[in-house]
Parts: C-alpha cells; sequence; structure tokens
C-alpha cells in the first residue's frame, strides 16, 4: 500500500513540474519583450526542477539521495535568479531601443 502511495506522490510532483515547464515555455512564445520571457523562463525553471527534484527525492526515499538534491535545489534556487538578473542586465544595457519597447512610467 505504501509503495502505491508513494509512487502516486512521485507522480503528482512529476505532473506539476511538467505543468510548470509547458508554463514557462507558454509564456516564452506568448510574450513579446524579453524581460517578461525571461520572468517567465525564470520562475518557470525553478519551480519546474523544484518539483522534479521532489519527485525523485519521493522516489527514491533513501536519506542520502534526498539530502543531495536539497543541496541542488538549495543551489538552483541561489544561482537562477542571479543568471535571471544578469540576463536582464545586458538586455537593459545593451538595447538601445528598450525605451521604444517598453517606456518607464513616470513616478508622481
Amino acid at each position: 500500500m505504501m509503495e502505491w502511495l508513494r509512487f502516486g506522490v512521485t507522480a503528482l510532483f512529476l505532473l506539476l513540474s511538467f505543468v510548470s515547464f509547458a508554463a514557462a515555455s507558454a509564456g516564452n512564445l506568448r510574450f513579446g519583450y524579453m524581460l517578461n520571457r525571461i520572468h517567465a523562463a525564470g520562475i518557470g525553471d525553478t519551480t519546474g526542477l523544484l518539483f522534479a527534484a521532489l519527485a525523485a527525492m519521493t522516489g527514491s526515499g533513501e536519506l542520502s539521495v534526498i539530502l543531495k538534491l536539497i543541496l541542488r535545489v538549495v543551489f538552483w534556487w541561489f544561482t537562477s535568479p542571479v543568471s535571471t538578473h544578469f540576463l536582464a542586465q545586458i538586455e537593459v544595457y545593451t538595447n538601445e531601443a528598450i525605451e521604444d519597447v517598453a517606456p518607464r512610467r513616470k513616478l508622481k
């Protein structure tokens, strides 16, 4: 009985991972502005990798594998936003027509 429960939870996490990756892909196709696409990809891949790691943790059940995957998730959560921010800064500094694409709102 416990094996079926573990299988069901693993399948649920894998399904959530697939939905997250699919939403990130749809966001990349739907959005036209580069910074919106970066945001969709950054959020989607981070949550997708989290759910995939949770599925691997649930499916494995071994403590050593779980600890290694926790370390990987922590590493992903630190590096993905940093790399996404770096790519966004490159876009802002190199795109000469960024004001034409996304004008800034003036604060009152």
